[in-house]
């Protein structure tokens, strides 16, 4: 096993990452399982740990709130934000603070995104506000006229 792969396992079991449905793994930290105590209340803030493996993809998706991807370790991470209104992609390199690698990128509220990892693999903390709701989340289908285009202007990204 290669010292990559041991540490994406080890980042796994200790982080207790699980399978995301947009791709990679996950594990919401913020608010803690159960903190709203089933009452819908939506946080001000959320928070998980994702982790992109060489080969992987994050999905095109779009959430009702901004989210903010935070560079952890590993190789950097290409984040691509789709605008629908002005027609427009922009790639963002996150990792080190070294060239056109930044820490951080934002994405804004109701814009598409996907991510790869540039290398083995990446790990970011990936902050929503107002806190994430599943019902304001929206993974764009393959058969979606969006997705053809998107496919033309980033094929490198799957569905």
């Amino acid at each position: 096993m290669s010292d990559a792969a041991a540490r994406v396992a080890e980042l796994r079991d200790s982080l207790q990452l699980q399978p995301h449905v947009e791709g990679g793994y996950y594990r919401r930290f913020h608010p803690p399982k159960g903190a709203d105590g089933d009452t819908g209340v939506r946080h001000a803030m959320s928070a998980i740990h994702y982790l992109l493996e060489q080969g992987q993809f994050s999905s095109w998706h779009r959430v009702d709130a901004e989210e903010a991807w935070h560079f952890v370790e590993g190789e950097p991470l290409e984040l691509l934000i789709y605008n629908p209104v002005c027609n427009r992609l922009e790639r963002h390199c996150l990792g080190p603070l070294t060239g056109d690698h930044r820490p951080v990128a934002v994405v804004p509220a109701g814009a598409w995104q996907a991510a790869r990892p540039l290398g083995q693999y990446a790990l970011m903390t990936c902050l929503v506000a107002p806190g994430f709701k599943y019902e304001g989340f929206e993974l764009l289908a393959e058969s979606d006229p969006l997705a053809g285009h998107l496919a033309g202007l980033a094929p490198e990204i799957g569905f």
